[in-house]
């Protein structure tokens, strides 16, 4: 043979006769399927490198999938002919997507699949050493640094907490509460008769959040145990009260209704 199958030559790339590349392609493709049929008909031969007298020629000819399953894939059979050989060899054969193949989501990595509220009765989270929301618990960086507390504890290597909440995870999640249910945009808050901050069931945290989160200690509130904003409010607001409406005047003699009748 002195041609390569092409997609634009119908009587090398179109036909299976005995003796062509198609045909050499074709059982290398049911060499590998299994069975003859699960190879369809020829889809076109595409050259990989431009031939030369010197290199030769490599071409991939494509053929349909039948393989239950696997509708819209195709069999690649890559095919090399060196100067100087009249056959040309098998270098691959693999099972290839098209454009109309359905594929599977595109693995992502457990820590970005998570979601709140996913972890479960006896389930493990473990924090990765690189975990950006964590640092050394002897760290200066740590919330320890603006609590006079915890800061002596920090600066003793080795004891206290092993890792504290470094400022990016402090970050993270002070605006992940003030955008939540219990932060100041809520429509709760924006209907409630005054902020957390000045009421008195408002629990202040410590550390460097403390000027801006607290929990709430008011049984009664829908935040109760929970972290809410300075700036969070609700109907529940300790200093919340009811007008007295005016007195009303209480009758104790009979009254009747003369104007539907004469008096005689």
């Amino acid at each position: 043979m002195g041609s390569v199958a092409d997609s634009t030559d119908p009587a090398g790339a179109g036909s299976d006769a005995p003796g062509t590349d198609v045909e050499r392609a074709r059982a290398a493709a049911v060499g590998t399927a299994g069975s003859p049929d699960l190879v369809g008909e020829h889809l076109g031969a595409v050259p990989e490198t431009p031939s030369t007298a010197d290199l030769g020629e490599v071409v991939t000819h494509s053929f349909a999938s039948r393989l239950p399953g696997y509708v819209g894939w195709y069999w690649a059979v890559t095919l090399a002919r060196v100067p100087g050989e009249e056959q040309a060899t098998v270098d691959e054969v693999v099972l290839l997507p098209g454009e109309q193949a359905l594929l599977a989501p595109a693995w992502v990595p457990w820590h970005e699949r998570l979601r709140p509220g996913d972890l479960s009765v006896g389930d493990v989270l473990p924090s990765t050493e690189d975990d950006p929301r964590l640092v050394p618990g002897y760290a200066t960086d740590d919330d320890s640094a603006d609590d006079p507390e915890g800061s002596v504890v920090a600066r003793e290597i080795g004891l206290g907490r092993e890792r504290v909440m470094s400022r990016e995870g402090r970050a993270e999640a002070a605006a992940r509460w003030d955008a939540g249910e219990f932060g100041p945009r809520s429509a709760m808050a924006r209907q409630a008769p005054g902020p957390c901050g000045t009421c008195g069931f408002f629990l202040p945290l410590a550390g460097s959040l403390r000027h801006a989160f607290g929990a709430c200690g008011n049984v009664y509130a829908p935040a109760d145990g929970r972290v809410v904003a300075i700036d969070y409010g609700c109907g529940a607001h300790s200093q919340a009260t009811l007008a007295p409406d005016d007195a009303t005047e209480v009758v104790h003699s009979a009254r009747y209704d003369t104007g539907t009748f004469d008096v005689l």
